[in-house]
């Protein structure tokens, strides 16, 4: 089934220790980023930048080597922009 709307879910599991997983539906075919963002710092990693088709999809972060604490998963396709806040814990 295709989506009708765009949309971000929290991520899975949250609080985490080391990978998550995060969904995202797509609703028409469009160029598509996500960032995850360090609200401590500025620094950002780069999950996606490409194109994608109409869908449901789920990708998994591996923050393995990055600091404990408070992140940001910024969604941006088309017009649409959401954002999630993710917790890391050791």
């Amino acid at each position: 089934m295709v989506p009708s709307e765009f949309h971000l879910s929290q991520n899975y599991p949250n609080p985490f220790s080391g990978k998550t997983k995060i969904k995202f539906c797509v609703a028409y075919k469009t160029k598509v980023t996500i960032d995850v963002l360090h609200c401590q710092s500025d620094v950002m990693t780069r999950l996606m930048d490409e194109e994608e088709e109409a869908g449901t999809y789920e990708i998994e972060f591996d923050a393995g080597r990055m600091a404990e604490g408070a992140y940001l998963c910024i969604l941006q396709a088309g017009d649409f922009v959401a954002t999630k806040q993710m917790l890391m814990k050791r």
